[in-house]
């Protein structure tokens, strides 16, 4: 199997994925929330969600997307509800309690990683832009001699690795910092930031204008 212009996607992809965006405020908030297994569990999540958009972009569904501007429309404001409802939970939790949050116990881990995972891989797959760029993006370097579902997975694996490697390395960086970790004022600043952004994120996904 052949990647036309390897050379150029790897590039792309890896600028596109050091980009700060949503995912890197959900890894940082779920990180700053219950630690460094809760943030690499969300980039997992957020990764294997690539996979989806991959398979979408290859046979064709994410065309009625950008062709279709009532059902980019429906989708986009799905995607953009979730990504609001996970900054106000945020928000909300922090105003119910005025201490740091602690790093996640053993006793709450199992709950808190499938939470984290769960989070990331929705919030992955029901964003509209993500299929889309997908749709525009991974055509560019298909070869027709090969499958194009196929190639577009091998494209999305890339694109996990990279992903998570950075990721997972900005996790662990922030958990490493336990001094912070432990304060709770910088706790509360860090949750509260991050949903604030994460509602943002939502807020401008609801109201973009449609490039359909």
């Amino acid at each position: 199997m052949y990647i036309q212009n390897f050379e150029a996607f790897f590039i792309a992809i890896t600028i596109l994925t050091l980009t700060p965006g949503l995912d890197t405020a959900l890894v940082i908030r779920n990180t700053s929330r219950a630690g460094l297994a809760d943030g690499c569990s969300t980039s997992l999540g957020i990764c294997t969600g690539l996979f989806v958009h991959a398979t979408f972009s290859a046979i064709g569904i994410s065309a009625i997307l950008a062709q279709s501007a009532e059902l980019f429309h429906f989708v986009k404001m799905i995607g953009a509800a979730y990504l609001i409802w996970l900054g106000l939970s945020s928000l909300r939790a922090l105003m119910k309690s005025g201490q740091g949050i602690n790093v996640s116990t053993a006793a709450h881990s199992s709950l808190s990683l499938k939470r984290s995972l769960r989070e990331g891989f929705l919030s992955n797959v029901l964003n509209p832009k993500t299929a889309v760029f997908y749709l525009a993006f991974l055509p560019q370097f298909i070869n027709p001699e090969y499958s194009p579902l196929l190639q577009s997975l091998l494209m999305a694996a890339i694109h996990f690795f990279i992903a998570m490697a950075w990721q997972c390395g900005l996790a662990a960086a922030l958990s490493s910092a336990k001094n912070l970790l432990k304060n709770a004022s910088f706790m509360r600043w860090m949750e509260g930031t991050t949903g604030v952004v994460l509602v943002a994120l939502g807020l401008k996904l609801l109201l973009e204008k449609e490039s359909v």
